[in-house]
């Protein structure tokens, strides 16, 4: 009797040179009664790029993920996925691509190994042949390893987002999605995760990550986009985005209500003074000139420093909102 032989997955199609991973022309979907969640989306997302995905609540990224998965259909507009239309073709693109969607859906009576076993055996490509070799290796990638034979729903929410990440992982994928994969989270655990995802994407996998920790995001992302009531904000490499945010100007002094005064003057928008820092909106004209103002109007200056503007920064310019932005 010969070896059971693997189904091979239909393949996706050959992406053309430059042409990105995720790609959505005019992408809209209105709800019954005329909500509507995404409005004319045009999201790049770039081949080999870690991309984060940031809204506030009701912002319409998770509408956009299950319509770029094909779970629902998109009422108006385009997604094309690894170079491929979608929903059109999902069935070809989906088994490149791993996910980790709204948390994990588990068996509860079955361990963290068994769980995995069960999500393998449902994947048409996947090799049986190999198939306990890749659930360890899955478990131990994500740092699983120990507690693989105890039952799922003795499992803490940090450790059902590590398992969920380990069945995305079973085979090699192109691209993964993954929606707030560091909830639940420690530091530590958190720290592993964004190393996991920096070795995926130097693998050549395109990480696409929604998330609602800026810093987070920051740290680990090279592109994103910044989505509020269904629309596109912005989008591009996160240095660019955080370099189109105003920076905030720093002068030390101990004569804070004088060196105010004459900030105002200058044009510094927004100025707070707090103890010997005075703060403000970096102004449209040579600091150089500011900084002389200040010492000819009698001001000892001790300090005069531009504090370059974070991701945080762009997104509240772009948004208006604040912390509180998964959804």
């Amino acid at each position: 009797m010969g070896e059971p032989s693997a189904t091979e997955p239909e393949q996706p199609g050959e992406q053309e040179a430059g042409e990105p991973v995720i790609a959505t022309r005019a992408l809209t979907k209105r709800y019954r009664g005329g909500q509507l969640a995404v409005d004319g989306l045009d999201l790049t997302v770039p081949a080999g790029s870690v991309f984060g995905f940031l809204g506030p609540n009701g912002s319409g990224k998770t509408t956009t993920i299950r319509m770029l998965m094909g779970l629902i259909e998109p009422t108006s507009g385009t997604a094309r996925v690894l170079g491929r239309p979608v929903p059109r073709a999902t069935r070809a693109v989906l088994p490149h691509v791993g996910a980790l969607i709204e948390g994990p859906a588990l068996y509860g009576f079955l361990s963290g190994r068994d769980n995995l076993l069960r999500y393998d055996c449902a994947d048409p490509a996947a090799d049986p042949r190999t198939r306990r070799a890749r659930v360890a290796a899955a478990l131990d990638r994500v740092g699983l390893t120990a507690a693989a034979g105890k039952k799922a729903k003795a499992y803490s929410l940090g450790m059902k987002q590590r398992l969920g990440l380990a069945a995305a992982l079973l085979q090699p994928r192109r691209l993964l999605v993954l929606d707030e994969p560091t909830n639940g989270l420690d530091p530590q655990g958190m720290r592993e995760i964004r190393t996991l995802i920096r070795a995926l994407a130097s693998d050549g996998t395109t990480v696409f990550l929604s998330s609602h920790l800026l810093d987070e995001i920051e740290q680990v992302c090279t592109h994103a986009a910044v989505m509020a009531q269904g629309r596109l904000l912005a989008q591009g490499p996160v240095a660019e985005l955080a370099a189109g945010a105003r920076g905030l100007l720093v002068v030390t002094t101990p004569d804070g209500a004088e060196a105010a005064r004459v900030l105002k003057e200058q044009g510094v928008g927004d100025i707070t003074v707090t103890g010997d820092r005075v703060t403000g909106e970096v102004p449209d004209r040579d600091l150089a000139e500011v900084n002389a103002a200040l010492v000819a109007a009698g001001v000892r200056v001790r300090g005069f420093t531009v504090e370059r503007a974070s991701l945080e920064d762009a997104f509240v310019a772009l948004t208006g909102e604040g912390f509180d932005v998964a959804g």
